[in-house]
């Protein structure tokens, strides 16, 4: 049966090449935007319209690094830096994890993403139950390139319950890649995700290089967040950085994602630009952590394609995606300049930026005629948003993740009216209760 949707009356952010800001309608036809700008007429008899007066229809937001497993840690590890609040708090609290818990979290963070305009993320999982964050973010609509974290390192304040072998692990992963990559009509997506160089084998880094250039996947992985974590990796390593390290082992290119990135010298922003590997910048997590902020304007400078993500719940402690690109924006403006990172650029990095880290941006991240129907409408008729001076500065700087009114995926209605569609918002808020309360008590 055709499925037709039409976003009527909005302004029209385009995120195209030509950074057109449109007035009128956006349409779809199962799943496809088959119209931009000015007026549509429905082609079919059963179509659905969309009332986006007083609205920004713009892509939907691209979270480049999440970790959706972690949602029901939130605020369980506040005030503490990366390598404590990984062993004291995160990694243990991962260990305990069963499938039912694994499911609330990442039901719970889906369910926070998609009201707040993120329509796509990339998300690693824990070394276990990675089938459920699947079934998770199949349910609730979300498009989602997920991955098993990989952690076969020898590091002694590794829990037992995420001890893994090299073997066992990549086994894992070809299953997971064998049941879930293009699931769902290619919403749901895999990649291969090393946890970061400390907590892996050079073997296991290795193959994972290996493996996803002949499966077609992506990899996603962490680096240079920390200085006590680059002190590991220097110590192991013979006195070489993170970038270099992932450079030689084979993981660099252009269907690499590394998040955080704060800690690099210039060679290493050239050597990610001469791979075409992309950065995620998660600028809330970095200020929490005290790890500091990433160089988004050199890495950009450096020819380094940049995204934007929340990480994870327990060092954010929210997944919206508008506090992030704020942040993105503003950050980097007192010690460069004010018109560093102007809004269009971040809230383009946004979009179509997460969706190249994705390696999707040819069929999502911007509204043009072909691409997969992942839109959003933000409503700009809140007080701190009015009056309408500029759209792009609307979305950079006031709009918040409470202003979105509707989002489709795929051309789907999953928010209308600020109601969710596909998953019982009662229903996931007790069970992430009740899953907290069994692995916190």
């Amino acid at each position: 049966m055709t499925q037709e949707i039409v976003f009527r009356g909005a302004t029209i952010l385009t995120i195209d090449a030509q950074q057109r800001v449109l007035a009128g309608d956006v349409a779809c036809i199962d799943g496809a935007i088959v119209h931009v700008g000015g007026t549509y007429t429905p082609q079919t008899r059963d179509y659905d319209v969309v009332d986006c007066r007083d609205c920004v229809v713009m892509p939907g937001l691209v979270q480049a690094h999440v970790h959706t497993c972690q949602t029901l840690a939130r605020g369980r590890a506040d005030d503490m830096e990366l390598m404590d609040w990984l062993r004291k708090v995160v990694w243990p609290y991962e260990a305990g994890l069963d499938a039912a818990a694994t499911r609330a979290s990442a039901e719970l963070a889906c369910a926070e993403l998609l009201l707040g305009g993120t329509t796509a993320i990339l998300d690693m999982g824990t070394v276990h139950h990675t089938d459920e964050i699947f079934a998770g973010a199949r349910a609730s609509g979300i498009r989602a390139t997920i991955g098993k974290c990989m952690m076969d390192g020898d590091d002694p304040q590794i829990p037992a319950g995420l001890r893994e072998s090299t073997a066992a692990s990549l086994a894992e992963s070809a299953r997971l890649i064998d049941t879930w990559h293009g699931h769902a009509g290619n919403r749901l997506r895999y990649a291969y995700a090393p946890r970061f160089v400390p907590s892996c084998t050079d073997e296991l880094l290795r193959e994972v290089g290996v493996q996803a250039r002949a499966r077609g996947v992506g990899i996603h992985t962490h680096a240079s967040e920390n200085t006590g974590e680059i002190a590991l990796v220097r110590a192991r390593f013979g006195g070489k950085d993170n970038i270099v390290v992932l450079d030689e082992l084979g993981l660099l290119g252009p269907h690499t994602c590394v998040a955080h990135c704060i800690h690099l010298s210039q060679a290493e922003r050239e050597l990610l630009a001469a791979r075409g590997a992309h950065v995620c910048t998660c600028p809330s997590s970095n200020l929490k952590l005290a790890s500091g902020i990433c160089g988004v304007p050199e890495l950009i400078a450096a020819g380094v394609q940049v995204a934007i993500g929340a990480d994870g719940a327990p060092c954010n402690n929210n997944l919206d995606g508008f506090a992030e690109l704020r942040l993105t924006a503003l950050l980097h403006k007192p010690g460069r300049g004010p018109r560093t990172l102007p809004a269009a650029e971040v809230v383009r990095m946004a979009t179509l930026g997460g969706a190249a880290a994705l390696g999707i941006a040819d069929h999502t991240g911007s509204l043009e005629v072909g691409k997969r129907g992942d839109v959003i409408a933000v409503d700009l008729g809140a007080l701190h948003t009015v009056p309408a001076a500029a759209p792009w500065s609307q979305i950079a700087y006031a709009a918040k993740a409470c202003d979105v009114k509707h989002v489709a995926v795929d051309g789907a209605l999953v928010v209308r009216d600020r109601a969710l569609l596909t998953l019982e918002v009662e229903r996931v808020r007790a069970a992430a209760r009740a899953a907290a309360a069994r692995l916190f008590t």
